[in-house]
C-alpha cells in the first residue's frame, strides 16, 4: 500500500465514541497510510469532497441502515460523495448494508429471524477469485441483517448459510463486505461481553466457539485483509 508521493489520508466513518478501525487500522498505519477518523454520531462532519483523501472506509456498529437517525440518513446520502468521484471506498458490515441502500437495494432481517454471531464459511464467486486468489473459507459474523444486489453490483463472495451476500463491488474502486475480518482479539472480547444477549439468538454461536474458532481460522482472515486492502487502497493514485 506504499504509494510513492501519496500522502493523503484514508477517511475513516465510524459509529460508536469508542469504536476503533481495528485490524485495518493496525495494516494501513503499518504501511504508512494516515488515517481521519470521523464519528457523525458524534456531529463530526464529513468531508463535501473526497480530493484530500486517498478514500474512504466505513465501519460497521450497532444501528440499522434503515434507522431514520438523522446523522445515519445524511451519511448513506453521503455515499454519493465517493462512488460519484471514483473514489476508493469499503463497506463494512453497516457500511457495506448503507451502500446497498444507496443504491437503491434493500437491507433486512432474514424473515425467520435468524442471525450469523461468530464464524461461518465463505466461498468466493468467479469474479472474486478474478481479483483475488485466495480468500479465507470462514469468517467472523456479527449481524442481524443481510442486503440484495441492487442493479449493477458484482458479487464476489457468497455464505452457504441463510445470508448469502457476503462481498460484493458496486463499480471499479467501491467494494463492502457483510462480514468482520477488522476484528481484533481484544474486540472479539469486548463484543462477546457486552454484546452477550446475541450469543442466544436463533442460528448465533456460544461464545467459546468464537474464541476457539479464531485460533483456527484467524490467520487467513488476516492474510486476506492485507491483500484486499492493497487491492483497494494501493493500486491507484487520483489524478485530480
Amino acid at each position: 500500500m506504499r504509494v510513492e508521493g501519496e500522502t493523503r489520508p484514508v477517511l475513516v466513518v465510524l459509529h460508536q465514541e469508542t469504536s476503533t478501525p481495528g485490524r485495518v487500522g493496525q495494516i494501513l498505519e503499518a504501511a504508512g497510510v494516515p488515517l481521519d477518523i470521523r464519528r457523525p454520531v458524534l456531529g463530526e462532519k464529513l468531508p463535501a469532497t473526497l480530493e484530500r483523501h486517498r478514500g474512504a472506509i466505513v465501519f460497521g456498529g450497532p444501528p440499522s441502515a434503515n434507522d431514520e437517525e438523522p446523522h445515519l440518513r445524511h451519511e448513506i446520502d453521503w455515499l454519493d460523495v465517493p462512488l460519484r468521484e471514483d473514489r476508493p471506498l469499503l463497506g463494512i458490515c453497516l457500511g457495506a448494508q448503507m451502500m446497498v441502500k444507496h443504491l437503491g437495494g434493500t437491507v433486512g432481517p432474514h424473515p425467520e429471524g435468524w442471525v450469523e454471531v461468530g464464524y461461518y464459511p465463505l466461498r468466493s464467486t468467479q469474479a472474486g477469485r478474478a481479483l483475488l486468489r485466495d480468500w479465507p473459507p470462514m469468517v467472523y459474523q456479527w449481524h442481524r441483517e443481510g442486503f440484495d444486489l441492487p442493479r449493477g453490483i458484482e458479487l464476489l463472495a457468497e455464505g452457504e448459510g441463510r445470508f448469502p451476500n457476503q462481498a460484493i463491488r458496486a463499480g471499479p474502486n467501491a467494494y463492502g463486505v457483510q462480514f468482520h475480518a477488522e476484528l481484533t482479539l481484544a474486540m472479539m472480547h469486548r463484543w462477546t461481553t457486552h454484546g452477550h444477549a446475541r450469543l442466544s439468538l436463533p442460528g448465533a454461536q456460544g461464545r467459546s466457539a468464537h474464541f476457539s474458532g479464531r485460533a483456527v481460522h484467524d490467520a487467513p482472515v488476516k492474510r486476506w485483509l492485507a491483500d484486499f486492502l492493497g487491492l483497494i487502497f494501493g493500486q491507484r493514485v487520483d489524478a485530480g
